[in-house]
């Protein structure tokens, strides 16, 4: 692999492959829609290809000469206006696979979610053979399965996904930043109790899993990675807020409680036309109120997916980096 081409570079998974990839020296092509983007992929050693996945000239353009397409960009806010998630994850996604052919790209590697399974029973101890539900959860969860869908599907090109559980890492600039605000604004509140078990999948392991999907993922397939043996959520989520100096409490909610509230925050976001944006949701509820463990079998045995980094050398990072920004 010596050339690439990358979508979402700028986000938290596609800085890390960026620097993975630049420490293999491997020549990464990275989409940028803003000055931002391409500052922050060109600090990680990236060729900055200026556009968005609704230019499929540019895209195209950028990937001449490129043996893999790495499409990280998503929209993964739990909620927003429909249009918002089918215009970039499904339509976005859907263009990045044309100019993928029109560039003869030959590997195209999708980073989906454990997500396109909700609203399909508990995700408890579940592989690949659990089939994508035909009515997911709106938003976020139902065009991430629209998208994978395409991809598994995609022709011309041998498509892989692999399917990460709650990334996490020094420098999220998703998951840590929200419980962070919920802390701070004192709505924070363990679900039940929180004493239930999640899959982790540190950043690090993901760009793992997709550097091996590009070279060893079979066409069609999806992967899920995980940091390994499941760990009681409360545990995780509390000892990563700490790295930050941040004591998560004890506060708790009642799950059927939790539910009810979630819907009706729902409701009052959809009248508003979606500018009011709820502080808890039937998404958020299903990924982060109930256990939601997966198997990783699959990813150790085609791809020889290892998993390096544990929670200790990731929780050791946290704080490093929180202790530099800091001082």
């Amino acid at each position: 692999m010596r050339r690439v081409f990358v979508t979402g570079g700028s986000g938290f998974v596609g800085r890390n492959l960026l620097a993975a990839l630049q420490r293999r020296g491997v020549t990464a092509l990275a989409l940028a829609r803003s000055d931002a983007a391409a500052a922050a992929c060109a600090g990680q050693g990236a060729r900055v290809v200026r556009g968005d996945l609704a230019d499929v000239n540019a895209m195209a353009a950028g990937m001449a000469g490129c043996e893999v397409v790495f499409h990280a960009a998503a929209h993964v806010l739990e909620w927003d206006a429909p249009a918002v998630f089918q215009r970039i994850n499904v339509t976005g996604t859907a263009n990045t696979l044309l100019a993928a052919r029109q560039a003869k790209v030959p590997r195209f590697v999708h980073v989906g979610t454990e997500a396109v399974l909700v609203g399909g029973g508990p995700i408890v101890q579940v592989d690949e053979t659990r089939p994508l539900p035909e009515q997911p959860l709106p938003g976020y969860p139902a065009s991430k399965a629209a998208a994978e869908r395409l991809v598994r599907a995609a022709t011309g090109l041998e498509a892989v996904v692999v399917r990460p559980r709650l990334i996490w890492g020094a420098g999220d600039s998703s998951l840590l930043p929200q419980f962070a605000a919920a802390v701070h604004a004192g709505r924070f509140r363990w679900i039940s109790g929180g004493r239930y078990l999640t899959s982790t999948c540190h950043v690090d392991n993901v760009v793992e899993g997709m550097l091996l999907a590009a070279e060893r993922g079979r066409h069609g397939e999806a992967y899920f990675l995980s940091d390994g043996a499941p760990v009681e959520f409360r545990g995780f989520v509390a000892a990563m807020l700490a790295t930050q100096g941040i004591d998560a409490g004890t506060g708790s909610l009642p799950r059927g409680l939790a539910r009810a509230v979630a819907v009706s925050c729902e409701a009052i976001s959809r009248a508003s036309g979606y500018r009011w944006r709820p502080p808890l949701t039937r998404v958020a509820l299903k990924l982060m109120g109930e256990e939601v463990t997966v198997v990783d079998a699959k990813a150790r045995a085609e791809l020889g997916y290892v998993g390096a980094r544990r929670h200790e050398d990731g929780f050791r990072a946290m704080r490093e980096a929180q202790a530099s920004t800091a001082s």
